[in-house]
């Protein structure tokens, strides 16, 4: 599939789908006046990745595109490049596992004792230094409009979604200027991350003109996962830690957080900012009580 064909349909390749069966259940509670409710309730399943022969990781996930996500996350930990030869992407749903087949033999047994477990939610699992590839990353110095960031700050948050449906869920959207083209949705930011990684690995889709929209918090695991994946710019309505604040400023990675209404933070490339929007054509978000600085 190439991109160029469906830039001019204004829609999402891939949106999220709150109706979908096998994402959420029903069940049945009591609210604060002890009154019985229903209400639905996000699934998580375990899905086992395979690089080959070798088991890689045991995910906790809401179960769509299991495809994507084990090759975005293969491709995110090293393991793929952009040039490997896939053969093949098995799934079985019974067994709840993915087989992702290279022509190219691989090896990973040393790498696997050398995992360590992040701060992220579900699959934060990294392999040795984190930041191992980053050495040679250069990210393209791309502006960002803030025209575009309202834009899509409004249109993502309006979007129908698990977690307007069931809540506990996270949510990463990749974008093009001002337009939001494929949103996915998961358990673990990271995971939600990885499936966007996969697709554009599947379809050999161009990061230098990208942005990640992530509703996460903008950790070092969060950058690095964008810089990997070649994307110039990321941004959240959360907040960040001062690691992640450090890689991005290294990579050259654009990083602009607490994006809420009218107000943003830019903490890293602001030099690429181009301001061509009044933010007071902006409906603002109310502050919180209680933290000080804080957009």
């Amino acid at each position: 599939m190439q991109l160029s064909r469906l830039d001019n349909t204004g829609e999402y390749l891939i949106a999220p789908d709150p109706e979908a069966v096998r994402l959420t259940r029903a069940v049945i509670g009591t609210d604060h006046t002890g009154a019985e409710v229903e209400t639905r309730v996000v699934e998580e399943r375990p899905l086992t990745i395979f690089l080959n022969a070798q088991e890689v990781v045991t995910a906790m996930t809401i179960g769509d595109y299991p495809d994507y996500l084990a090759l975005g996350f293969l491709r995110n930990q090293s393991m793929l490049s952009a040039e490997d030869e896939i053969t093949g992407v098995d799934y079985d749903e019974e067994l709840e596992t993915v087989i992702v087949r290279t022509a190219r033999k691989t090896d990973y047994e040393e790498k696997m004792r050398k995992k360590t477990r992040t701060s992220g939610c579900a699959v934060g699992t990294v392999f040795g230094d984190m930041m191992e590839g980053l050495q040679h990353v250069k990210l393209p110095q791309t502006e960002v409009r803030t025209s575009w960031l309202y834009a899509l700050s409004s249109k993502i948050n309006r979007t129908p979604s698990l977690y307007l449906e069931a809540g506990a869920i996270h949510g990463t959207v990749l974008c093009q200027q001002d337009r939001p083209l494929v949103y996915m949705e998961d358990v673990g930011r990271h995971n939600a991350v990885d499936k966007i990684a996969g697709w554009m690995l599947s379809e050999r889709v161009p990061a230098d003109d990208k942005m990640l929209y992530t509703t996460g918090r903008l950790t070092s695991e969060m950058v690095i996962k964008t810089a990997m994946m070649g994307i110039p710019v990321l941004a959240s309505r959360s907040g960040f830690t001062a690691w992640g604040i450090e890689i991005a400023r290294e990579v050259g990675l654009t990083l602009i957080g607490r994006m809420k209404g009218q107000r943003f933070i830019c903490l890293s490339g602001e030099d690429r900012l181009v301001r061509d929007a009044d933010p007071k054509s902006v409906p603002d978000e109310p502050r919180r009580a209680g933290r000080k600085g804080a957009a």
